[in-house]
C-alpha cells in the first residue's frame, strides 16, 4: 500500500523543481563527464572517472527518490485549510510553560520541516502532539530534552500555499 505524503504546494514545486534540474542539467552534465574522462585511458586509475560515476550514482538515486516521492504526494493548499484546530499547513503559537517564551511553527511534512525556517514535521514528537488541539489546549511533548509542556496560544492560516 502506498503511503500518501501530505506536502504545501510550494513544498511539491520545489520538488519538481529539482527533479527537472537533475533531469536536463545534472545528469547529461554528468554523463558528459564520465565520456571525458573514459577518453582519458586506464578507468583502474582514473579518478575523474570515478568521481564522476559516484557522482551519477547520486545523481540517479536522488531522482528516483524525488519521482517516488512526487508520486505518493498530497498536494495541500495551506491558505484554505480549517484553523480551529492544529492541522497540516496551519501556523500555530505555542506558549512555552517552562521558558515562558512564545514559539510559532508552521505544521509541514517531513520534507518541508525546517526549524530555523519555523517549520517543523507532523511527524516530530512536537507536531504529533500539536495535531488536532485548539486554541487554549495545554500540549505535552516528548522531545530529546525530556518532557517539555506548551499551550496553544494562536493558530492561523499560511500565507503561502
Amino acid at each position: 500500500m502506498v503511503s500518501r505524503m501530505p506536502i504545501s504546494r510550494a513544498g511539491y514545486q520545489q520538488m519538481r523543481n529539482e527533479l527537472d534540474r537533475l533531469e536536463r542539467v545534472e545528469r547529461p552534465d554528468v554523463v558528459r563527464a564520465i565520456e571525458v574522462a573514459r577518453q582519458h585511458g586506464d578507468l583502474s586509475e582514473n579518478a575523474e572517472y570515478h568521481a564522476a560515476k559516484e557522482r551519477q550514482g547520486m545523481i540517479e538515486g536522488r531522482i528516483i527518490e524525488l519521482k517516488d516521492k512526487i508520486a505518493r504526494a498530497e498536494v495541500i493548499d495551506c491558505t484554505k485549510v480549517n484553523c480551529n484546530r492544529a492541522v497540516f499547513g496551519t501556523v500555530v503559537t505555542l506558549f512555552d510553560m517552562e521558558s515562558e517564551e512564545e514559539i510559532t511553527y508552521q505544521l509541514l511534512g517531513p520534507e518541508e520541516a525546517d526549524v530555523k525556517k519555523g517549520s517543523i514535521s507532523v511527524l516530530s514528537p512536537l507536531g504529533k502532539s500539536i495535531l488536532g488541539k485548539s486554541v487554549g489546549d495545554d500540549v505535552k511533548a516528548k522531545t530529546p530534552g525530556g518532557v517539555r509542556e506548551f499551550e496553544v496560544i494562536d493558530i492561523n492560516l499560511a500565507s503561502i500555499a
